[in-house]
C-alpha cells in the first residue's frame, strides 16, 4: 500500500515545442495587433486607461502583526512504489506527467528528467519553489538592478515584514497567475507596488497590495463608496489586476513593456514607441525614453526576484512559505459587525482586517442579500458553526444623520460613545461642530436609552447598563501608562487602583480596566487636557518613506492615538515628507 502525494515538475519536451508555437502565434498577432494601434493612434489614445499609480507608497497601518507561521510538517513516506497520480495544485503543469517513485529516486515519463526525494519534498511544500519553477519572464540586464538589489539587502527587517505580509496571500495569487499562464514573476509585483500591504496608500490615492487608482479601480469594476474600497479586496483587486496586465501584453507582446504601461499607462508606453520608430530606434523597453519611476520599475523587479530566488546570496533569509491555501471563502449575512465576524470564527480582529481590508467600518453593510469574506483555512468552519447557533443581534451600530453645526461631544454624548471613537469611526477630523449635514455611524441603544455600548480595545464588544463606563484597554507596542491615562481622561492613579497595580510598568498585550467618568464629565477632562498642553514641550518629526504612525509612536514611546491627537488626524494616512507634532 502506498501513499498518495503530489508534485509538480518542469513541463517534458512536446509541452516545451508546444509553448515555442504559442510564442510564434502570438507575436504574429502582436505584430498584427500594433500595426492597427499606430496607424490609428488617435483612436487608440481615447481608449487609454488611467494608470495604477507606481509611486512612492505610504503604509498607514499598523504593520507588527504577524500570521502565525504554519508548520510545514512532513507529508511524504519512504514508501516504496509510491505512485504520484494527479498535481492537487492544477494551474499549468498540474497532470501533464505520471511520475513513479522507487528507493527515493524518481522516474518521469520524461526519462530525462530525474529529482531527488529530498527535492521532491521541497517542491511539494515550498511556495517559493513552485514560483520559480513558473519563471518565464526574461532577465532584466539594466545596471539599475543592483541599485535596487542594494536598497532591498540593506533592509532585511523590511524584506521580512514584506515576505510575511504576504504569506497570506501569495498562493491564492500564485494559483491565479497559473490559470492565466502568465510568469510567476507576476505574483512578485505587489512586493514593489505595496510591500504587500492591503494597506498601503500613495500620493496619487493608488490604494491595496496592487496599487490602483481611483478611476482604474472604478473601471475594472471594483466598488468604492463610503462602506466598502475593493480596490483592496485581495481577491476582486488580483482578478482586475491580472486582467489588465493580460491586456497590456497582448497590446505590447512583452511582459516588459507590459508591466511598464502598467505603472505608467498604456499611452505613455505607446507614445514612447512611436517617439524611437520614427527616429529608427529599438523599441523594446530598455531602449525607450520613459519617466524615471518606469524606467526602475522593472528592474526593481529583477531585484526582488533575484533576492527571492537566491537570499543567501544578499544576506537575507526568507522563510518558507506552506504551498497550500492560507484562506477560504464563506458566506456570511450583508449586515453584520466586523467584530462579531472574528469573534465567531475565533481569530484576532487584525487577521480578519487583514484578509478582508476593504472594509473601513465597524459594520459591514452590503447591498447583496450575502457577502463573501475570506478567513483563515482552519477558521471558516468554526466560523459557519459559531453563526448558525449564534442567536445575539448581529449589528450593534446604526445611521445617524448629524446636522449641519451639531456638536461632536454632544452626539457622543447622546450615544454613549467615547468622542475619539466616534471620530474614528467616521473618519472625521477634530472638528467641534458637524460642517455639513452628515451621516454618522453611532452605537444601537435600547428603547430606554440605559445602556451604553463600549468598544473594548480588545476588539470585544459589550453594553452595559449605568452612568458610567468601564471599558477594556488591551495595551499597544509602544503605549506607556501616562498616554493611556490621557486618552481616557483619566489619572494613572485611577489606572493603578482599578487594576490593583504597584507600578506604571505596562507590556505589550497587558489587558487594562479603565473606569470612565459619564460623557460629559469625560469631554470636560479631555478640555482640561488640551488647555495644559501648550505648555508642553514638543518637537517636529519628518515622516520617512516606510514610516507609519504606530513606527513613529514606538519610537518616541508615545501612544497612537496621542499622535492623531496631537497632529488633529482621523485617519491613520502619512506620507513622506510630512511634519509630525510630538510631544
Amino acid at each position: 500500500m502506498g501513499t498518495q502525494f503530489f508534485l509538480r515538475i518542469g513541463q517534458s519536451i512536446k509541452t516545451c515545442h508546444l509553448l515555442s508555437r504559442a510564442r510564434h502565434t502570438s507575436l504574429l498577432f502582436s505584430l498584427f495587433f500594433f500595426a492597427i494601434i499606430f496607424k490609428t493612434p488617435s483612436h487608440a489614445e481615447s481608449n487609454t486607461i488611467s494608470n495604477v499609480a507606481g509611486d512612492e507608497i505610504i503604509i498607514f497601518s499598523d504593520d507588527t502583526f504577524k500570521p502565525a507561521i504554519r508548520d510545514l510538517g512532513s507529508k511524504l513516506e519512504t514508501n516504496k512504489d509510491l505512485q504520484i497520480q494527479k498535481n492537487p495544485r492544477g494551474g499549468r503543469l498540474g497532470e501533464n506527467l505520471e511520475i513513479t517513485i522507487k528507493d527515493k529516486n524518481v522516474s518521469a515519463t520524461d526519462e530525462s528528467s530525474t529529482i531527488s526525494f529530498e527535492q521532491q519534498a521541497t517542491q511539494h511544500d515550498d511556495l517559493w519553489q513552485r514560483i520559480k519553477n513558473g519563471y518565464a519572464m526574461p532577465d532584466s540586464t539594466s545596471a539599475l538592478t543592483n541599485k535596487h538589489e542594494d536598497w532591498y539587502s540593506s533592509r532585511p527587517d523590511y524584506v521580512q515584514r514584506m515576505v510575511e505580509r504576504s504569506q497570506r496571500y501569495l498562493f491564492h495569487i500564485v494559483e491565479e497567475v497559473e490559470k492565466r499562464g502568465m510568469p510567476t514573476e507576476i505574483a512578485l509585483l505587489p512586493m514593489i507596488e505595496s510591500a504587500y500591504n492591503p494597506k498601503a496608500y500613495s500620493k496619487s490615492s493608488a490604494s491595496g497590495i496592487w496599487q490602483f487608482i481611483p478611476s482604474t479601480g472604478k473601471h475594472f469594476g471594483l466598488k468604492q463608496n463610503w462602506w466598502v474600497d475593493n480596490r483592496r479586496n485581495i481577491t476582486m483587486a488580483t482578478d482586475a489586476a491580472l486582467t489588465y496586465l493580460q491586456k497590456l501584453h497582448a497590446m505590447f507582446g512583452a511582459w516588459d513593456l507590459a508591466l511598464a504601461a502598467y505603472n505608467a499607462g498604456e499611452g505613455t508606453i505607446g507614445r514612447a514607441i512611436e517617439r524611437n520608430r520614427k527616429l529608427g530606434l529599438p523599441t523594446d523597453y530598455e531602449s525607450l525614453s520613459l519617466p524615471d519611476e518606469t524606467r526602475n520599475y522593472v528592474p526593481k523587479l529583477q531585484a526582488i526576484k533575484n533576492l527571492m530566488t537566491h537570499p543567501s546570496n544578499y544576506g537575507l533569509e526568507i522563510p518558507t512559505i506552506a504551498n497550500t491555501p492560507y484562506f477560504a471563502k464563506v458566506t456570511a449575512p450583508a449586515r453584520i459587525d466586523t467584530h462579531l465576524v472574528a469573534k465567531l470564527a475565533e481569530i484576532n480582529h487584525e487577521e480578519f482586517l487583514a484578509l478582508n481590508p476593504s472594509y473601513d467600518r465597524p459594520l459591514i453593510n452590503s447591498e447583496h442579500e450575502n457577502l463573501e469574506l475570506l478567513l483563515p483555512i482552519m477558521a471558516a468552519q468554526t466560523f459557519r458553526t459559531n453563526l448558525a447557533s449564534y442567536e445575539k443581534p448581529l449589528v450593534n451600530w446604526q445611521t445617524y444623520q448629524a446636522k449641519r453645526g451639531e456638536r461632536m461631544d454632544k452626539i457622543a454624548s447622546k450615544f454613549g460613545i467615547n468622542l475619539a471613537q466616534l471620530r474614528d469611526v467616521n473618519d472625521l477630523s477634530s472638528q467641534a461642530k458637524m460642517k455639513k449635514s452628515t451621516t454618522l455611524l453611532v452605537p444601537k441603544a435600547d428603547a430606554n436609552d440605559s445602556t451604553y455600548l463600549t468598544v473594548i480595545e480588545d476588539n470585544e464588544v459589550d453594553v452595559e447598563p449605568s452612568s458610567k463606563q468601564t471599558v477594556t484597554h488591551k495595551v499597544k507596542k509602544g503605549e506607556v501608562m501616562q498616554s493611556i491615562a490621557k486618552y481616557y481622561g483619566v489619572s494613572v492613579k485611577q489606572i493603578l487602583a482599578a487594576n490593583s497595580l504597584r507600578n506604571s510598568k505596562v507590556k505589550a498585550g497587558q489587558l487594562l480596566n479603565i473606569e470612565l467618568a459619564d460623557t460629559n464629565e469625560l469631554s470636560r477632562s479631555k478640555k482640561t487636557a488640551s488647555k495644559s498642553k501648550a505648555s508642553e514641550r514638543k518637537k517636529t518629526y519628518t515622516v520617512k518613506r516606510g514610516d507609519t504612525l504606530h513606527s513613529i509612536a514606538e519610537k518616541f514611546d508615545v501612544a497612537v492615538a496621542d499622535l492623531k491627537r496631537w497632529n488633529k488626524k482621523s485617519s491613520s494616512h502619512i506620507k513622506p515628507g510630512a511634519k509630525l507634532v510630538i510631544q
